[in-house]
């Protein structure tokens, strides 16, 4: 079975907002528990809901917290945002080249929006599934399954690309192949142990496999 379909994850896959998202969460922790958190100790937060993440912090501020770190989140967005590096050229190739093309991610829709017009990358996806559009979010495998059945896609024709543990196991649990970005912010070595089908240097890499697979 060939691959003809592609889906992305967006923080940490295709656009940079690691930065973004590490301040944030400074920002709200800080807030409720002054100089408890460091860097370090924000990582494991990206990849999980922001429901999961603070509902572990304080189940009893779990919307106050959210709501502090949105606002902190969205104000500065298109300061600190950015795409990573041979992101826009591969997508678009992907594009002219037929390829069914779809994001799956754990962000609430208005933010997707914001950084996939940052970007100018909102112009080649068909289908993008977020945190609004499903009752369970990765690594279960509704959003992913909906990806592809929007896209009139089946799971073995697909690959599933993401840099956190829930995109691979996400993957996984839906059927599809999977590859890992070894620009993820918790370190390639961290993603390895999830064992993805591949793991890209580049987002051009993928340009490689599929003509491989292809052939």
């Amino acid at each position: 079975m060939s691959i003809n379909t592609l889906l992305f994850d967006l923080d940490g896959t295709l656009i940079d907002t690691n930065e973004l998202i590490i301040s944030s969460f400074l920002h709200t922790l800080g807030k409720y528990y002054p100089d408890r958190y460091q860097r370090d100790d924000v990582l494991p937060f990206m990849g999980p809901t922001l429901h999961e993440t603070f509902e572990s912090i304080n189940p009893e501020k779990v919307e106050e917290m959210i709501s502090v770190y949105r606002e902190y989140n969205i104000k500065n967005h298109d300061v600190l945002v950015k795409e990573f590096a041979g992101v826009f050229e591969t997508i678009r190739t992907l594009k002219e080249s037929g390829y069914k093309l779809g994001i799956v991610t754990t962000k609430v829709s208005n933010v997707v929006e914001k950084g996939l017009k940052l970007t100018k990358l909102d112009q080649f996806f068909d289908v993008v599934v977020t945190l609004d559009h499903v009752d369970k979010p990765k690594p279960d495998p509704e959003p992913i399954l909906k990806a592809l059945s929007l896209l009139d896609a089946k799971p073995e024709e697909a690959i599933m690309v993401g840099d956190n543990s829930h995109d691979i196991d996400g993957g996984k649990n839906a059927g599809t192949k999977t590859a890992g970005v070894a620009w993820t912010a918790k370190g390639r070595d961290f993603l390895a142990r999830f064992e993805p089908d591949y793991m890209l240097d580049n987002m051009a890499d993928l340009l490689n496999i599929l003509e491989a697979e292809n052939q």
